[in-house]
Formats: structure tokens, sequence, C-alpha cells
């Protein structure tokens, strides 16, 4: 079926259908020699690319015969099913210049590496107990049975040593203190059973890193990480990756019984240079050690030490202290520990409890006093239950001190999340001057575990070579004084300049959901918000279509509805264009009820503005809001201009569709609650600049997108292909007249162990989005993944030197490094394409997972970087490529859109089942929003 025929079907298609398997294999798309992609072993082939006459390579794929990878099937059995790009060469454009980067040179050690199996009887749960029984039965052990060897041990199931252990398995005997739980320190016996495993292969390793070898020999950089990570383990907290402690800087106070702990992350890398250990530092929120009742004090704001607490108070402890482990302090040095379960509903005055078989009773102040000689001063707190719940014990909250070196995991307030980011926020020059104090600290050159396996870490700063980018030129309109615009730094103004695509406006409303905002101010402000938009560019009225209106903000919906109602009935046909919507600046629930409202129930497009941006009118804010508003209307705010000219390379030669695409996962704690996939593309060429975007909800933390390309069974139709690949791909063609000849696809949030899975699941699904279109039609894909949460931090080569920074002392945008600190074979680089504001600029790392359009070096970072100075909602360059940060956008305001009042069992219709769990699909967004970027 032609496109065209295929995009007026699909009109009536919405964003969330529930979900079937994919079609078998026989129903794949093919690649040009007709090898169905998941069951390619070899396919290779060349085309013509259209528009410029240059060859396109394929990439070689060398793909397992695996089952389908389908919403319903796992990713395939091996990592190992496709290769990745090799590098192009390196790039060449740009100002060259040095940076120093927090990667320090490993040297490879020349031993063996030598992995055990290590299974402790009876089983152990906790790591760090395991730890210290294999460092017992080191201390004990070692001279003899282990011939002086001195082992790494991953807190698990593994052992390591530089050389053969005296045999191949033997049992040994471990005895040890244990606390059951209860407080009860017992001597325990444990038998460590230690069994050869295997050989770490070095030689692959240096093969790899001389880019010999195609894959990256996971086992051995495991081992050598393990090693080097030994003794901060023995030292410090360990979290993830990283290392933590009070002593490595002063803890700060975040309020509410959480202080900051300062650390710093580690882990080992293979790069162009070799081996590379990647030092950065890191700060987390832990549960401050604080006397129980002084913790109860601020978690409450009050003192609790005169009157009894009421019952939400009592839940609001309880809580807050489930889980949480204290020590007693009411027996001098014995300091037994125990985890808390919950709180007693009665005050300490009124507990008792049976103190033997004949169910005598005693209170427990009498128990306390007669026991330990331990007067209880609160007796009007409850009592902290420790232990199970069939057998609790109590302990009085003033006999209680938390326990050290507790991480928080739950979600931090606004007040703790500003508080910890005073903490991380540093300066390049005092961050640099932090991880060398650590790499000093920490004094690898006498780690005796890093001298047993002969591994020696560089103390300097590695440095690299880079180049700063020229900034593109961007094109406003004609009509304005200037026409167009060089930035500088990273930056530019609308002064004297005009939007080149101004949207009309000529119905609006404003609703006021502010008490503190008079229905002067409110009309004051909107006059002057009307002003900048028409000397911005936009044909915007002056006056709304109907009376600023007033309400609560806990009646946003009847107020939306109201004013919705009131602007249709007096239009007389014609539809409300936009509201403006004022909030108070502590608004809760509202902003969000407003926006899934809006864009899921009206159809209409919202601006809200906080109260104190009311009040203080700025011409920076009204021009801010200015473009926001133009894009969310259909306009464009600049435009770049080699692509108005037709000279960006790759993208100006054919139609060619610009992807974007983001899973945002749940906040730590929430278990339940669905992740959501945002998807973004490009609905003008060749300027590239607007951004359609479509969301779907999907299984708890899944990453893989489940909506890019889907098929169902529906009784009139039969079987009905969709999905949001192919959604914006006939929305490309309705708003360009051609179908795309090109894909570019920027993935963003993808951790570099989720590379092949995301790859072959992702670009399957979009070959088929392609292939339901029409017969053959297959443009050539990019695949580019965005990681913005990586350790690697670049730094001026000299501090002083003005020219090489930026205001804030980072380095300039545009810096790009694809050598010696990246991937010793693969097509990444690491690109700073903002200025700095505060604290110090974390570059982007884009990786090229897959290329069929043959990009060298030069035409991928300039392409990417030049994307990031179109970001609508700024005059600011961007960090991260604007497809990827719409995506991102798109999928945080999605979650909005989910109505978590409402009970499970009530979705059961509309639910669909991915991977075992059920999922509401969210409610569709209205086809005038789809349309424009709503998100912005």
């Amino acid at each position: 079926m032609p496109f065209r025929q295929m995009a007026e079907d699909s009109n009536g298609e919405k964003h969330i259908i529930s979900k079937k398997p994919l079609q078998n294999s026989m129903n794949q798309p093919k690649l040009e020699n007709g090898c169905p992609l998941q069951d390619v072993k070899k396919c290779v082939s060349r085309r013509k690319s259209r528009g410029k006459g240059r060859t396109v390579n394929k990439p070689m794929m060398m793909m397992m015969i695996e089952p389908e990878v389908g919403p319903d099937v796992g990713p395939p059995a091996s990592s190992k099913a496709i290769t990745f790009p090799r590098r192009p060469g390196f790039g060449q454009v740009g100002t060259r210049c040095i940076v120093k980067a927090n990667h320090f040179l490993a040297e490879l050690p020349d031993k063996d590496l030598i992995q055990y199996d290590v299974t402790i009887t009876p089983a152990v749960s906790s790591r760090s107990m395991n730890r210290s029984i294999i460092a017992e039965f080191v201390r004990l052990y070692r001279e003899t049975e282990l011939g002086m060897r001195l082992p790494a041990y991953d807190g698990r199931k593994s052992l390591y040593t530089a050389g053969s252990l005296p045999f191949i398995s033997k049992e040994f005997s471990v005895k040890l203190e244990d606390d059951d739980g209860m407080g009860l320190i017992r001597e325990k016996e444990y038998k460590v059973a230690i069994k050869f495993v295997a050989r770490a292969d070095l030689h692959h390793l240096r093969q790899f890193i001389a880019g010999k070898q195609a894959d990256a020999p996971q086992e051995t950089l495991q081992v050598l990480d393990i090693v080097l990570r030994e003794l901060s383990n023995q030292r410090y907290t360990s979290i993830g990756r990283s290392f933590y402690s009070p002593d490595i800087r002063k803890p700060q106070r975040l309020g509410d019984g959480l202080q900051s702990w300062c650390g710093f992350y580690q882990s080992i890398r293979p790069t162009q240079m070799g081996l590379s250990l990647n030092i950065d530092m890191s700060s987390t929120a832990f549960i401050e050690p604080l006397p129980v009742i002084e913790f109860v004090a601020q978690i409450l704001g009050k003192d609790v030490m005169s009157r009894p607490l009421c019952d939400a108070d009592r839940i609001k402890i309880k809580k807050a202290l489930r889980g949480v482990k204290v020590e007693v302090t009411h027996r001098g040095n014995v300091r037994r520990k125990y985890r808390i379960s919950g709180l007693t509903t009665q005050p300490t005055r009124e507990l008792i409890f049976p103190v033997d078989d004949q169910m005598n009773m005693k209170s427990v102040v009498e128990y306390f006093k007669e026991m330990y000689g331990f007067s209880i001063q609160h007796s009007h707190l409850p009592c902290l239950q420790v232990g199970n719940q069939k057998k609790a014990s109590y302990l009085p909250m003033e006999a209680c001190k938390i326990v050290e070196g507790q991480r928080y995991t739950k979600r931090l307030n606004d007040r703790q999340i500003t508080s910890l980011l005073k903490v991380t926020c540093q300066r390049p020059r005092e961050k640099e001057m932090d991880i060398l104090q650590t790499v000093h600290k920490n004094g690898y050159e006498q780690d005796p575990y890093a001298k047993e396996f002969g591994i020696n870490i560089s103390e300097k700063l590695t440095s690299v070579e880079a180049r700063v980018l020229p900034a593109p030129w961007l094109k406003y309109h004609d009509t304005g004084k200037e026409k167009e615009c060089l930035p500088q730094v990273g930056q530019w103004n609308m002064m004297n300049k005009k939007v080149i695509n101004g949207c009309t406006v000529n119905y609006w409303a404003c609703i006021n959901f502010s008490r503190s905002v008079q229905e002067s101010t409110a009309r004051g402000f909107c006059q002057e918000l009307a002003h900048m938009c028409q000397i911005s560019g936009m044909e915007y009225s002056s006056e709304p279509v109907i009376p600023i209106y007033s309400a609560r903000p806990e009646q946003v919906e009847k107020a939306l509805k109201h004013v919705y109602n009131a602007a249709i009935n007096k239009l007389k046909g014609k539809e409300l264009e936009l509201v403006l919507a004022i909030l108070p600046d502590n608004n809760g629930s509202l902003y969000g009820d407003l926006k899934r409202i809006c864009e899921t129930d009206l159809g209409l497009i919202s601006q809200c503005c906080l109260t104190k941006h009311v009040f203080k009118i700025s011409k920076q804010y009204l021009a801010n809001v200015s473009l926001k508003i133009n894009v969310k209307m259909g306009g464009r705010n600049t435009v770049l201009l080699d692509a108005i000219s037709w000279r960006i390379p790759l993208v100006s030669d054919i139609p060619t569709i610009i992807f974007g695409a983001d899973v945002t996962h749940p906040e730590t704690g929430e278990d339940s609650s669905p992740s959501i996939a945002a998807v973004v593309a490009s609905q003008d060429w060749p300027e590239v600049t607007k951004y359609a975007g479509l969301v779907c909800a999907q299984a708890h933390r899944q990453e893989l997108i489940q909506d890019l390309y889907k098929t169902w069974n529906d009784p009139q139709r039969g079987t009905v292909t969709g999905g949001m690949i192919r959604e914006l791909l006939i929305s490309f063609r309705k708003s360009t007249g051609q179908k795309p000849l090109r894909i570019i696809f920027y993935r963003d949030g993808v951790s570099e162990g989720q590379f092949y899975q995301v790859l072959l699941y992702e670009l399957d699904a979009i070959r088929k989005a392609c292939a339901s279109l029409e017969p053959n039609y297959q443009p050539p894909v990019t695949f580019v993944v965005v990681q913005k949460r990586h350790h690697t931090r670049l730094f001026a080569n000299n501090h002083k030197d003005r020219s090489s920074t930026d205001k804030s002392g980072n380095i300039l945008p545009g810096t790009v490094v694809d050598s010696k600190i990246c991937h010793p074979t693969e097509f990444d680089f690491y690109l700073c394409s903002h200025a700095g504001i505060q604290g110090t600029s974390r570059p982007a790392h884009y990786h090229v997972l897959w290329d069929e359009n043959n990009f060298t070096a030069d035409e991928m970072q300039t392409l990417t970087n030049n994307l990031c100075y179109t970001y609508a909602r700024c005059t600011r360059s961007v960090s991260v490529v604007p497809p990827a940060y719409y995506a991102h956008l798109a999928a945080y305001r999605a979650r909005f859109y989910m109505e978590p009042e409402e009970s499970d069992n009530a979705t059961s219709k509309s639910s669909r089942t991915t991977n075992g769990s059920s999922v509401k699909p969210l409610p569709a967004l209205k086809e005038k929003v789809k349309r424009v970027m709503f998100y912005c």
C-alpha cells in the first residue's frame, strides 16, 4: 500500500493501544539482500545515497539465529549478536586545545589472574557479613594454606588471586561473632569452600585496547575493578560504584534528620590510551546519627519532650523510622544494634509485657528501672518496636541512637535537594583539586591489593587533545534589525531580533489561581506579555477573549472547563487557542493537573507563570515565555543558517527526520509505578527545528521502548499496525509533503550494559514501522546513544587562561574529545556543547551504535553541536542534543497524566500486561496538542 494511502488510513489511530506480540520473521523488514533483520548471519550491502552520490556502507551485522525480540519476549540470549561501527577516523574541525580529564592511567599487570568460587555455609545474605567472614579467613590462613597470596573478594561468590593457590578445591572453618538482629552477639562457625574456576585472559584485554579484538573481556575488567575497590571497601561505606565517609569532608545537614556525606566514584575503563581509572567526586544523603528523640523532633519540626504524639505524628515517625538501625545507649559500653520494625500505638508508660511463662506482666518503665537502673524520662512517647511482629521487643526512644552510615533511599524534599546541590556544586578548579586529593589519599601506590596484582595507577590527570567547534550562524526573521546571529560563548539574546516564524494567537484567556495576585496586577502582566510576543514577531491579540477569571487551586478542572466553554460560546464556533495560568509559587499538584486536563481532555495549549514572576516583571523572563508560547503554538524561534541554505551534510541532501527518545523511570522507593517512554521527531525539513512528541506508559523500569511499533487485531479491519515511530513518520509526510529518506535517532538514558538489547529491539521496531508504510521502504538509519549520567569531567589545561574558559571557569562550549579517553575502536565522543552557569560542566557522551549513513567524525560531531543551538526554550546552547532533551521533557510531562488515586482493579479492562505486570495506558493526547511542542 502506498505511503500516502497508509497515512490516510491512520488518521484516527491513538498512540496508546493494547499490546500484541510482533509477527514472526516472515513479516520482518529485510535488508537489501533479502535477509530478515533478526536472522542475519552476515549481512553487508552498499547503496548510493540520494542527492550526494556517495557510497553508503551498511555496517556488518554478525547475528545469531535467535527468537524475535518482541514485547513479550526477552532480549537475545547473546549480547555478542551485533558489532557496533568502528570509529571512521578522528575529527579535524575546530580550534585545537589541551584539556585535562579525570582519568588516571592504569598499567596492566603481568601476573595471571585466577578466579575461585566461594561457598559460605550457612549461607549469608549480607554482603558486608560475607566480607567479614572472608577477611577473617584470609587473616587465619594467608601465611599457611593460601601460600601468602592476598586475594580480592567481590562480596558474593568470587575470589580472585594473582597466581594460583596451592590447591584446586578446599574447605576451611572460620569462627566469627554474629549479630542475630535482636541485639544478641554469639560466636558462630562458618565453612568456607574455595574452588578453582578459571584463569582471566589478559591477552584478550590487551588485544581489545590495541583495537585488534572487537568485544571487551568484561570478566577480566571486572577482576581488575574488584581488586582496586578492595581496600576502599574496607575503609568506606560502599554504595554502587561510589564510596562515602564522614571523614572525607565534614557532613552537612540537609534537614529533617538527614546529612550529606561526601565520597568518590571509581571505575576502571578500557580506553585508547590503555586502562583508565575514572575518579569523580560524589555526594549523597545519609540518616544523621542522632539520638532518636532528636531525630523525631527534626522530622516533626517541633519539641516532643513535653506532650504525647497525635496519631498523624506517630504515623509520620513510624514511616520515617521503619527499617532504620539503632544502637542502645542505656547499657554503658554495651552498644547492641537493632533494626526498627515499627512504633507502639500506646505511650511507653502504658506498655506492659509478660516476663515469664506464667504470663506475669511488668511495665516497660519498671523493667528498665529494675534491669538496667535506667529511669525513663519521656514515658509519654511511644516505644520503638524491634525484631519481628510476632516477637517484638520494646525500646524507649530516649535509650536509642541511630547507627552511623545508613544511606537514605527515599525521595528528598525540595529543601533537601537544594541543600544537597549546594554541597555538590563545585567550581572546576575546586573539583579538580578534590579529585587529585582523593587519588593521593587513596594511595594506590601503597595499596596492598594493587601491589599484589601488579597494578600501577598514575596520580596525574590525563591530558587530552581537544577541539573547540565553531558556533553555527542562526537565522531570524528578515523584518528584525538583526537577521542573522553568531552566538558568543554559547549564548545570545533576542534584542533587535524577531522569531523566524511567528505564530498567531487571536483567542486566549487567563486564569488566576493565586490569591495574592489582584486582577489589575494579572491584567498588567498579561498586557506586558502580549506586547513582548508582538515585538518578538508573533501576531498576538492584546486582549483576552473573556475577562481574567480567578479560581481556587483545588477547582482547577472546574475553572478550566468554565473558561473553555465561556470562550467557545463567545467565539461562536471558533476555538480558544491558548490559556495563560497564574499559579501560586508553591502549587502542589496544580501544575500537573492543569497540564493533564488541557492536553488530554480539552485539547488546549497552556502557559503557566508563577506568582513571583507576575509581581516582578522581568524583560528576560517575558522574552523566554514568549519563545515557549511561539513553539507551543506551532511557530519557530530560529533555525540554523546552514539548514535553510541546504548546507548540512547528511541532512540537507535528502528529506531527513531526526528522532529523540527517552524513558524515565519511577523514583527510588516506588515499586510499582510504570516507566514512561517518549519519542519526538522533527516535522520540518530542511530546518529540523519543530518536533512533535508522543508518550506511552510501560512496565516498571522497562528500558526498551515497547510502543515504537506494534500490531493488533481489529474485528473489522483485521491486523492493524501502529506505534510511535509509524505515527511520527506519517506526521512528517503530512507536514513536509515528503517521506523521510534518512533517519537519525538520538536515544537518551541507556547504560553501556543495555546497548545491545536496546539497539536490537529498537532498530528492529524502526525497520518494521517503515516496512508497514510501504513495501521496500527502508531509509538508512543512524542510531546514537546520548549519555549524561557518566563521570568523565573535562578541565581547562590552565585555569588562569581566560581565553580557554567561559565565565564560570569551565571549558568552552563546543569542546569535543574523541581520542585517548574514548573507546579503543568504536565511534564515540565527548561533547561539551553548553557554557557553564555554576558548578563543573558535564560533557554529553555520544556513542554511535549503528550507522548506515556513513557519517564521518566531523559530520556527526558538527551536526550534534549545531543542533544544540536550536533548543526552543532559551537563547543558549544546551548540554544535550535537543531531540533527546525534548523527549526527556515529554516523558516528564506524561507522568502528570497518570492518576494514582484510581484503584488498580478499576483499570483491569484497559490495562495491558507487559512482562507480567499490568500497565494502564496513559490518556491519549489530543490531536491538536500532538502536532506542536506542547512539552516546552
